[in-house]
């Protein structure tokens, strides 16, 4: 047992030091450190002063301990101010449209547009629409495509030469470089209605079809 742990077991069987234990001290461990120190340096032995290298070992302990609780508070503050700044940006996206993770395309009888997200260039790409049962009734083929997002067009019409009814259909995209497959990430395009924020972070509601999407997988912003 070190000399200033010695006495805090002295001082508190003493009654001498009734308020270290308080909620107060308990929540600032130097100052709980001093009020010892100080004690133990009252009730010292003078034929066994006080061992100057320990104290300079238990200040430094206590100054670490406490550099680390300021340094633990700052990057909560940080988080926090991060959190806010996101929240703020995300609501300046209220009705405003942007390309999120999906694979839905609304066709409302004029034309409809999603996106592709692309890690490498391509020499061509292959979107498929398909209808609410799943079956394809448009293929298009891109061409070359460049790395990043990109994107697609649909006129509404099908292969059969008639134009699609007004509604929701899913599409497929299939993408090659050479001979070689690349892997191609669908994004859905929808109208940011409102934002929400909680403990899981920033949402924001996109509609009926796309629901909910985090605000970190926002692709795109129009």
């Amino acid at each position: 047992m070190t000399s200033v742990q010695a006495a805090d077991s002295q001082s508190i069987s003493a009654g001498t030091t009734a308020g270290i234990t308080t909620k107060k001290d308990a929540e600032n461990p130097q100052d709980r450190f001093l009020k010892l120190l100080i004690t133990q340096m009252k009730n010292q032995d003078p034929l066994k002063p006080l061992d100057n290298a320990e104290v300079t070992s238990q200040l430094a302990q206590i100054s670490t301990v406490t550099g680390i609780d300021k340094l633990n508070t700052t990057l909560q503050q940080l988080v926090s101010s991060a959190d806010d700044g996101r929240s703020i940006e995300a609501l300046e996206m209220i009705g405003h449209s942007a390309y999120v993770p999906g694979n839905s395309i609304n066709f409302e009888g004029e034309g409809a547009i999603a996106g592709i997200e692309l890690a490498q260039s391509v020499d061509k790409a292959t979107v498929t629409i398909l209808d609410s049962s799943g079956i394809a009734i448009r293929k298009m083929e891109l061409g070359v495509q460049p790395a990043g997002v990109s994107t697609i067009a649909w006129d509404g019409m099908t292969d059969s030469g008639t134009k699609a009814a007004p509604g929701n259909y899913t599409f497929e995209v299939t993408a090659k470089q050479g001979d070689k497959d690349v892997k191609v990430n669908t994004l859905s395009f929808g109208t940011v209605n409102s934002v929400s924020h909680g403990e899981q972070g920033t949402f924001l509601d996109m509609g009926n079809v796309l629901g909910l999407v985090s605000l970190s997988d926002v692709k795109q912003v129009f």
